[in-house]
C-alpha cells in the first residue's frame, strides 16, 4: 500500500539557531574586534599579508600611515560596533522570521530502517539521488520554488527518487561508510533498477557523491550512469589550516564519540564553521539589510533552517571521515576499502557527469576535480557557484539543473 502524502509542519518554537550559536557569536566578535587590535601593527607595517593582496596592502598601509591615529582608531571602532550590531540584528531577525517549510512530501517507494526512498514521480526513467549523510535530504527539495527534485519531475524526462538516510537509529548507529554503501544504498539501487527494468542512473551530492562512486564501482549491474555534484575525493586539496587542525585533533573529538556513540550535530557544525570562521558574521550582517518579506530573505531562512536541522554522524562514520578521509586522505591515496576492495574510480565504466562549483568552501574545487580526473571520459561542468548555491541558488536552474537533466536524458 502506498503511504499517504504528508505535509511538513512549521516549527513549534522560536529558533535558537544558527548552531552552535555560541561559537558563531564568539567568532564574529573576535573577527571584528581583531581589526581594531591589529590597527597599531598595520600602522607600523608589521602585518603579513597574503601575496595575492600585496598591491591592496601596500596602498592601505600608506593610507593608514598618513591618517591621524586617534581619528582612525575611533572610526575603526565605530565600524566594528556597527557591523557587530548588524550581525546580532541579522541573527535576531532570522530567529524570529515567520517562514516555515510547508511542502507535500512524496510517498516512500522503499524503506529500510531509518532510510527511505522518496518518489517524486514524473513518468520518466527512475534516477536515484543520494545526498550527504550530514544534513537532511531536503536540500534537494528545499521549497516549492527551490527543488531540484520537483523541477526534474515536472519536466517529465526522468523520475527522481531521493534517498532520505534519516537519523541513525537502532543497528544503523553502528554503521561505517561501507555499511551505508553495501546496505541501504545498494538495496535502494536494486529497487530502482527493478523499477527501471535494468541499471539506472545514480546521482550523489557532496558526501553522497563519494559514497555513490563506491557503489557505482561495486554494483555496475545496478548503475547505468553516475552523476557527482560537488563530491569530495582528494581531502587534502586546498584544505584550510583550520580544518587540518580540527581533523587532526583526534584526542579532542574521539572521547565525544565514545561518550555519545555518535558525532553530535553541534560538534559537526563547528567543524564546518572552521572551514570559514567568518562566514556566519558576513551572512547575517548581509541578511540584516534585506527586506524580510523578500524572496531573498525567505530563501536565506529556508537554507539556514536546513543547515541547522542536521543529523548526527555515527561514531564509525565520523572516525572514518574526519580521521581517515580528512586526516589521512585515504580515498585519494587508495586506502579506502569496502569489503576488502579498494575504491578506485578509474574502475568505473559507467558514463559520468561531474559538477564542480568554483566558489565551494566545503568541497574545494580541486578536491572534486581529482575525482573527475579519475573517471574515464567524464563530462565535467564547472559552475560559478558555492557548495549549496549550486543546487538551490537563484541561478541553479540555468547553471546545474538544465545541464544535469540533459545529460540524464541522453545517457543510456
Amino acid at each position: 500500500m502506498t503511504p499517504p502524502e504528508t505535509t511538513t509542519q512549521p516549527p513549534a518554537i522560536r529558533r535558537i539557531s544558527p548552531r552552535p550559536l555560541g561559537l558563531h557569536l564568539m567568532s564574529a566578535a573576535m573577527s571584528l574586534t581583531g581589526a581594531a587590535a591589529a590597527l597599531p601593527l598595520a600602522r607600523r607595517g608589521l602585518i603579513r599579508w597574503h601575496p595575492a593582496l600585496a598591491a591592496e596592502a601596500e596602498a592601505l598601509t600608506a593610507e593608514i600611515a598618513e591618517s591621524d591615529e586617534t581619528d582612525l582608531t575611533l572610526a575603526v571602532m565605530e565600524q566594528v560596533q556597527e557591523r557587530l550590531s548588524a550581525t546580532l540584528r541579522g541573527i535576531e531577525l532570522y530567529q524570529g522570521h515567520g517562514y516555515a517549510r510547508r511542502v507535500t512530501e512524496p510517498p516512500a517507494a522503499w524503506e529500510q530502517g531509518p532510510a527511505r526512498l522518496l518518489d517524486f514521480g514524473g513518468g520518466g526513467r527512475p534516477v536515484l539521488f543520494a545526498p550527504s549523510l550530514v544534513n537532511r535530504a531536503h536540500v534537494l527539495d528545499l521549497d516549492e520554488g527551490a527543488s531540484l527534485m520537483r523541477w526534474l519531475a515536472g519536466r517529465g524526462r526522468v523520475r527522481p527518487m531521493l534517498m532520505d538516510w534519516g537519523a541513525p537509529a537502532g543497528p544503523v548507529r553502528g554503521y561505517g561508510t561501507a555499511d551505508y554503501v553495501t546496505g541501504p544504498l545498494a538495496d535502494a539501487l536494486a529497487h530502482v533498477a527493478e523499477m527501471a527494468g535494468g541499471p539506472a542512473p545514480l546521482v550523489g551530492y557532496c558526501m553522497g557523491g563519494t559514497l555513490s562512486a563506491a557503489a557505482a564501482q561495486l554494483y555496475p549491474d545496478r548503475v547505468s550512469a553516475l552523476g557527482l555534484l560537488a563530491a569530495p575525493w582528494d581531502f587534502h586539496a586546498s584544505l584550510s589550516p583550520q580544518a587540518k587542525v580540527y581533523a587532526g585533533s583526534v584526542g579532542f573529538w574521539r572521547p565525544v564519540l565514545e561518550a555519545f556513540g555518535e558525532m553530535p550535530v553541534d560538534l559537526l557544525q563547528s567543524f564546518f564553521a572552521a572551514l570559514d570562521p567568518n562566514l556566519a558574521q558576513r551572512k547575517f550582517e548581509a541578511f540584516s539589510r534585506l527586506d524580510m518579506d523578500s524572496p531573498e530573505a525567505r530563501r536565506f531562512v529556508a537554507l539556514e533552517d536546513w543547515l541547522n536541522d542536521g543529523v548526527p554522524l555515527t561514531a564509525r562514520v565520523a572516525e572514518e571521515t574526519l580521521n581517515g578521509w580528512f586526516g589521512q586522505n585515504r580515498a585519494a591515496t587508495g586506502h579506502w576499502l569496502i569489503d576488502g576492495v579498494v575504491i578506485d574510480p578509474a574502475r568505473i565504466a559507467a558514463p559520468a557527469f561531474v559538477a564542480i562549483p568554483e566558489k565551494d568552501r566545503i568541497v574545494p574545487p580541486a578536491s572534486a576535480a581529482a575525482l573527475a580526473a579519475l573517471l574515464p571520459g567524464a563530462t565535467t561542468l564547472r559552475l560559478p557557484a558555492g557548495h549549496i548555491g549550486m543546487v538551490v541558488g537563484r541561478h541553479a536552474e540555468t547553471t546545474l539543473w538544465r545541464p544535469l537533466e540533459r545529460w540524464l536524458a541522453a545517457v543510456e
